[in-house]
């Protein structure tokens, strides 16, 4: 295959898994102002569709966290070149998270719905959070979210660039801010039906997980520097001042 076959398609990719992951986000966020789509209805009882609920969002984490792990990429490098792996896993994830969308069931049983000036708390939320989480995405300024970055790079015979420790913008309060916010965009929901209080319980406490394997992950890439970084930052919750 020559350079230039190669090169088109490694392009494809990159803008695959930035439609993919971009459209996939952008549905996602949608289904967290608005709730479900309802997509097809399985008509499923009440147990049924919270069962084939739970079912989806354990497919996505075990997808989601699998691939992250740096065995996992060791084993998969052998297969797939190491400036294909971020957009591999980028469509990978994108391809999950559109699977729990489309078979997302919907439940008309209503635990909670606020209404009035607490309606409006709620959505104010929800949109300070989306612009928080905004700020803390562009705070990783060297970040490649859907693994295009990388692949371009690597058609144009640039080496991948290396990922420094971020302590800037909302990473001077707190460790991990697109967690923290992505639980407050998914608590900000004015109405709580059975199927979204299953979906806020089961992403928080994933969320949790997945932040303490992470952590995991960065103590092992980059040593007493993120050591030093957890005495001073709160993981999760901004709370904790700086140097307390």
């Amino acid at each position: 295959m020559s350079n230039k076959t190669t090169n088109f398609i490694a392009i494809v990719i990159a803008l695959v898994s930035l439609v993919l992951g971009g459209g996939s986000l952008l549905w996602f966020g949608l289904f967290l102002l608005a709730g479900s789509f309802s997509v097809f209805d399985l008509g499923l009882s009440l147990p049924g569709l919270l069962s084939v609920n739970a079912s989806l969002s354990l497919f996505f984490f075990a997808q989601h966290s699998i691939m992250l792990r740096k065995w996992f990429r060791t084993r998969a490098e052998k297969i797939i070149p190491p400036p294909y792996f971020a957009s591999f896993f980028g469509i990978s994830s994108a391809l999950a998270l559109l699977v729990v969308l489309i078979g997302w069931q919907e439940s008309s049983y209503v635990l909670f719905s606020a209404e009035g000036v607490y309606r409006a708390a709620f959505r104010l939320l929800f949109l300070v959070s989306v612009a928080g989480f905004l700020w803390a995405a562009h705070s990783l300024q060297s970040f490649d979210s859907f693994g295009g970055k990388t692949l371009l790079r690597h058609v144009n015979n640039r080496p991948p660039k290396a990922l420094p420790l971020t302590v800037q913008g909302p990473y001077k309060l707190v460790r991990h801010p697109l967690y923290f916010l992505s639980l407050l965009m998914i608590w900000s929901s004015p109405d709580i039906s059975a199927d979204r209080m299953l979906f806020n319980v089961l992403w928080s406490v994933w969320i949790v997980i997945a932040t303490r394997l992470e952590e995991k992950d960065l103590v092992a890439e980059f040593g007493n520097e993120y050591r030093n970084y957890q005495k001073e930052v709160p993981m999760l919750i901004p709370l904790k001042k700086k140097g307390t």
